[in-house]
């Protein structure tokens, strides 16, 4: 998913991944234009996946 893609269907894939992860709360979802490095980071750490695999996991929904 390109960053075009992840800004335009945030709300929808925060509320999903919400659902699938409790673990993850609204401040690890924000979504910040140029900072996409660090969401992914966030929902990194939260987790427990790697990059890829979060990216993988964001793409599938």
């Amino acid at each position: 998913m390109n960053t075009t893609d992840l800004k335009g269907k945030w709300n929808e894939l925060k509320g999903k991944l919400k659902q699938q992860y409790a673990d993850l709360i609204d401040d690890d979802l924000l979504y910040e234009e140029g900072k996409e490095d660090e969401l992914y980071g966030k929902i990194q750490q939260r987790v427990g996946k790697t990059k890829e695999e979060v990216k993988k996991m964001i793409d599938d929904l």
